[in-house]
């Protein structure tokens, strides 16, 4: 059974790939949506690089995000995000995970948008809760209550998260399923 699931994999892959061309794949959403993991997984799939534009972020500062906002608050770290992705957009294809906050950014949103498709992780608040409870390293969840902070970000984020060219939701399922929702989403995906 597996050796038929392979090559479809591999089909889907390539068929991906085409639909992509010279574009990045950028992953949005909140966090815990999967950005990273999935992203990561994607990218070896379609044999293109993959970046985390937290970690570049934090290799670049030389700091965590947690210390940079402590440091120098949302405004500061969100200019200094913006001009992190307007680097890593500069060239493709590659695969892009995002902060959470990234695509509200209105600077960082027509950068992400000019840059490459854009595909929302898009997951409902009890999987988002599960997935962001267990560490503490999330600032903007540093709040008296962490889970209403996050289904308050929802509400703000959605919205404009819902401007993605591609939405797959995220949920408790085997991250080779969601990759393959992933790919498929961009094969299905018309050029424009």
């Amino acid at each position: 059974m597996n050796d038929v699931t392979e090559p479809v994999s591999a089909t889907l892959a390539e068929r991906a790939k085409r639909a992509l061309g010279k574009r990045n794949l950028v992953f949005i959403g909140l966090m815990g949506a999967g950005k990273s993991a999935i992203g990561r997984l994607t990218a070896q799939a379609l044999g293109i690089p993959f970046v985390d534009s937290d970690h570049e972020i934090e290799r670049v500062s030389r700091m965590t995000i947690s210390d940079l906002f402590a440091a120098y608050g949302e405004e500061e770290f969100r200019a200094l995000e913006a001009r992190v992705l307007k680097r890593l957009l500069r060239s493709g294809p590659r695969v892009v995970s995002t902060g959470g906050g990234a695509y509200i950014n209105e600077r960082s949103r027509r950068q992400i948008k000019r840059g490459g498709l854009t595909i929302w992780l898009n997951a409902e608040l009890d999987v988002l809760w599960e997935r962001v409870n267990k560490r503490d390293t999330r600032p903007l969840l540093k709040t008296e209550n962490p889970k209403q902070t996050l289904e308050n970000l929802m509400r703000a984020r959605y919205p404009i998260y819902a401007e993605a060219d591609l939405v797959v939701v995220s949920r408790d399922v085997k991250k080779e399923t969601m990759v393959e929702e992933v790919l498929a989403a961009i094969a299905d995906h018309q050029k424009a």
